[in-house]
């Protein structure tokens, strides 16, 4: 169900109509407030809000890609360790079938 819900994301208040649950979409925007106070107090005084988005918008790309490759990583490790695992286990079927006990 559709319903308005209000954030505020570098100090700028926006209003959206959204599915998503409120309480979602602050913490989000907490997360986004976050990473813009990480970036510290000179550049809260020097930087626009636009600024500080983009900014902001990098760092979770960045972290997104980072994120990505080691999910990739994973994936592949497992792949390699299921198939050796598996024909590991193909040969010694194959050794029983044969009679004998070689591993």
């Amino acid at each position: 169900m559709k319903q308005t819900v209000s954030i505020e994301i570098a100090g700028a208040k926006y209003r959206m109509t959204t599915d998503a649950e409120p309480a979602h979409l602050e913490r989000l925007a907490e997360a986004v407030n976050t990473r813009i106070a990480e970036l510290g107090p000179k550049a809260l005084r020097t930087a626009t809000p636009m600024q500080l988005l983009a900014i902001v918008a990098l760092g979770l790309v960045e972290d997104l890609e980072r994120s990505e490759e080691r999910r990739a990583a994973l994936e592949q490790t497992t792949r390699t360790t299921v198939t050796s695992a598996l024909e590991r286990l193909d040969r010694r079927l194959d050794a029983l079938r044969d009679g004998s006990n070689e591993r």
